[in-house]
């Protein structure tokens, strides 16, 4: 299993331990959901934007046609 080296302030490393403990999860649980969750937010937005763009396109293409 390939691994992610990953640094972070000691109030992040703090607020990451805190968070995990609160929730019942181990702190590499916790943070491979949330880089996983943000992959996937990051990719909702990105496609979110493209379908903006594509629209926005049409309708200016169709108006200079």
């Amino acid at each position: 299993m390939a691994g992610l080296n990953v640094r972070f302030t000691e109030e992040e490393l703090q607020a990451l331990r805190e968070r995990a403990e609160a929730e019942g999860r181990s702190m590499q649980s916790f943070a491979h959901d949330a880089v996983i969750q943000a992959i996937s937010e990051h990719a909702r937005l990105f496609n979110e934007a493209a379908d903006h763009v594509l629209n926005v396109s049409e309708e200016l293409n169709r108006r200079l046609a």
